[in-house]
């Protein structure tokens, strides 16, 4: 497995402190992968290290609550009180009131990890209970960058296509075959909405979540207000109120299937939170859902563009000028980029109607449109850039 440097860099200045280090993501990121690199890491400095996996049955099944996580740890601490001891926890939400057993082990001679597929590792009581006794780094499936480099690793190629259409999923590129590859990943979408979402809330109204699910992972990339999903479950003959849609869209934010994108409006001068755009975490989410190979290339496009530049760093909102939208405003160390996705601009009533959303703007920010075509539309005041090239940088300056 490749090194996951982007992350492990923003960790390692932790790696001596009584923080918390917390590390979060969608269920098969490689979250347990950044963790093992870490503790790999320490054990080579002769760093001594403690290590459980929940995930793993004969741990879950013999440490179930703090109490027994506390009394284990301790347990390895007393064989020699005055040597630091790195923990490393992964899946620790496992554990009845993991939370409690934190605040208690970070006050013991201990550099405490913890890993987690759910956003409620930083609820409200957890960081009420902590007082701002963590830090929090969120890992994401493969960018493209990485998929080179891992498929590189295998001995295989993978085309900037293929990511468009079943995203990055580092397990999934262990597969061979199409029909393994799918099957994996029907298998983790169906454990990410059973396990992590259904059965840990308890969700009775199973359909409706369901057909909700459906229609927010095949809708990416697109405007979204909760008044829009509950008219479409209506005309699905589903009855669901608002504050059920509403509440339902959180639990895929909080289990990091989605992420939300709010308006800045030019007009009103601030974020418009009623209406976003709603992102999949991975374009796979997507796909797996279309009949007949027939995949929404356009919309994972502009979905796989958000991806990278989460990755890279910047900032983003929708961009509205005039009621004119232009897919990002993305800002990272005092600058600001305009930037719109097209598919291809080949055709003239797409180039101009790409082009035209950047006609009223002024260039105190840098335009940029990112495209799947191979020839250059640049323009005097616009740069376009290759979607092939986009995928391999590593920041909007080149």
């Amino acid at each position: 497995m490749i090194s996951r440097e982007k992350y492990i860099a923003q960790i390692r200045p932790f790696y001596e402190s009584d923080l918390i280090k917390v590390i979060t993501g969608i269920r098969r990121c490689g979250k347990s992968v950044v963790l093992e690199q870490i503790k790999n890491e320490l054990a080579a400095q002769g760093k001594r290290i403690a290590y459980l996996n929940f995930e793993d049955r004969q741990v879950s099944a013999t440490i179930t609550t703090d109490l027994e996580l506390t009394e284990h740890i301790e347990n390895e601490l007393s064989a020699n009180p005055n040597e630091k001891l790195y923990v490393f926890l992964d899946e620790v939400q496992m554990v009845k009131n993991w939370n409690l057993a934190c605040r208690s082990l970070r006050l013991r001679n201990v550099s405490l990890f913890i890993t987690g597929s759910n956003s409620k590792l930083l609820s409200r009581e957890f960081t009420k209970e902590l007082s701002g006794r963590y830090v929090s780094f969120t890992i994401r499936p493969f960018v493209y960058k990485e998929i080179v480099e891992y498929a590189k690793e295998l001995g295989r190629n993978v085309s900037v296509n293929d990511y468009l259409i079943y995203g990055g999923f580092p397990k999934r590129f262990e597969f061979q075959g199409q029909e393994e590859m799918l099957r994996y990943l029907n298998d983790l979408d169906e454990t990410i909405v059973l396990n992590d979402i259904i059965n840990r809330y308890s969700i009775r109204k199973q359909e409706i979540f369901k057909k909700l699910v459906n229609y927010v992972l095949i809708s990416n990339a697109r405007i979204f207000s909760s008044n829009s999903v509950h008219r479409y479950l209506k005309s699905q003959k589903t009855d669901c109120s608002i504050n059920t849609v509403m509440k339902y869209i959180d639990y895929l934010e909080e289990a990091y299937v989605v992420r939300k994108l709010p308006q800045y409006s030019t007009k009103a001068k601030k974020q418009l939170e009623f209406y976003t755009k709603l992102y999949d975490e991975d374009v796979a989410f997507n796909s797996i859902r279309q009949p007949n190979n027939r995949f929404d290339i356009t919309h994972n496009l502009e979905n796989v563009v958000y991806n990278e530049l989460v990755y890279m760093g910047y900032n983003l909102t929708v961009y509205n000028v005039n009621d004119k939208e232009i897919d990002f405003l993305a800002a990272k160390n005092g600058r600001e980029y305009l930037v719109q996705v097209a598919y291809s601009v080949v055709e003239e009533i797409t180039y101009k109607r790409e082009f035209a959303a950047f006609n009223e703007l002024d260039n105190s920010r840098k335009k940029i449109l990112i495209t799947n075509d191979d020839n250059d539309f640049s323009t005097s005041t616009v740069q376009h850039i290759r979607l092939a090239d986009f995928l391999m940088m590593n920041d909007l300056e080149g």
